[in-house]
């Protein structure tokens, strides 16, 4: 397994405190924040871990809000509540807390398996990951045309691979019908418990969508000029799958007004099985002096 990945594995492995009570660390990258997808994924876990037969009742919603940016020196406490446990859905509330204040609040949905009423939108016909640029033809012929963040980003180890369809707009190419779509797996494999690949996949659906909103204005939320943070972030887990497989997360955004933009994203295996849908909104505005 990639060094990369079990570090990622280790920061959301909580340490439990108590009943419903769990603490976790972040990574120290020289964040001035706690990274909202870290945050995302750990408060799963929370939840995941106060679910009995989490393998039979697995995780198919959550909905959170961002109340304050995370302080990446200190741990985070995550408190659960048990909301309900019955026979087909239990709901839990996660509380994410710092400084004795609340940070993010979330509530999760975990439902038993039945059978029902089948359809999905079918998969985008782009190019697949084999016929991008690979990781080291981004590093040689693209990086060095990159803004810095990103290309700090692509230089370092990470747990997260990332295949760009479109990784011209990084470029400053504008791509005026708002569409992006981008091929995501860990860059290692992981455990087989299914809860591990929808919490890693929490994760990584903040690490993009919010840089939706700027795709009609040929701009990304790398530019020093611009200023975004998450505001609230909802996510359906539809059918399994494995994050360490190649998974094509397509983005748009209907909608950027009052400082504020609204990214939404499908999440398809290779196969074309449409497995989760991400819908998050955050502040976006130009930064003055």
């Amino acid at each position: 397994m990639a060094s990369a990945v079990q570090h990622l594995l280790s920061v959301i492995d909580l340490e439990p405190l108590e009943v419903n009570l769990f603490r976790g660390r972040s990574p120290q990258s020289g964040w001035q924040r706690v990274f909202g997808g870290q945050v995302i994924g750990q408060a799963l876990v929370a939840a995941c871990r106060t679910v009995d037969e989490i393998a039979e009742r697995p995780p198919h919603s959550l909905h959170a809000y961002f109340l304050l940016a995370g302080d990446p020196k200190v741990p985070i406490i995550y408190e659960v509540e048990r909301l309900r446990d019955g026979k087909s859905y239990t709901t839990r509330r996660v509380t994410a807390i710092q400084h004795g204040r609340p940070i993010y609040s979330a509530m999760v949905s975990f439902h038993r398996p039945e059978e029902g009423f089948e359809h999905q939108f079918a998969m985008p016909d782009v190019a697949g990951p084999e016929n991008l640029p690979s990781e080291l033809e981004l590093k040689e012929r693209i990086l060095p045309l990159m803004p810095d963040p990103v290309r700090g980003y692509y230089e370092r180890e990470r747990p997260i691979e990332l295949r760009p369809v479109e990784f011209e707009r990084y470029l400053g190419k504008a791509h005026p019908e708002g569409r992006f779509h981008v091929w995501i797996r860990t860059t290692g494999r992981l455990p087989d418990e299914p809860a591990i690949h929808r919490c890693v996949l929490a994760y990584a659906s903040d690490m993009l969508l919010l840089d939706a909103s700027m795709i009609p204005h040929g701009r990304t939320l790398f530019e020093k000029d611009i200023m975004a943070a998450s505001l609230d972030h909802a996510m359906w887990f539809h059918r399994p799958f494995r994050a360490d497989e190649w998974l094509l997360y397509c983005q748009d955004s209907p909608n950027a007004h009052g400082a504020r933009g609204l990214g939404r994203g499908l999440i398809f295996a290779r196969d074309g099985t449409l497995v989760a849908s991400v819908a998050q909104e955050g502040v976006v505005r130009p930064r003055h002096g």
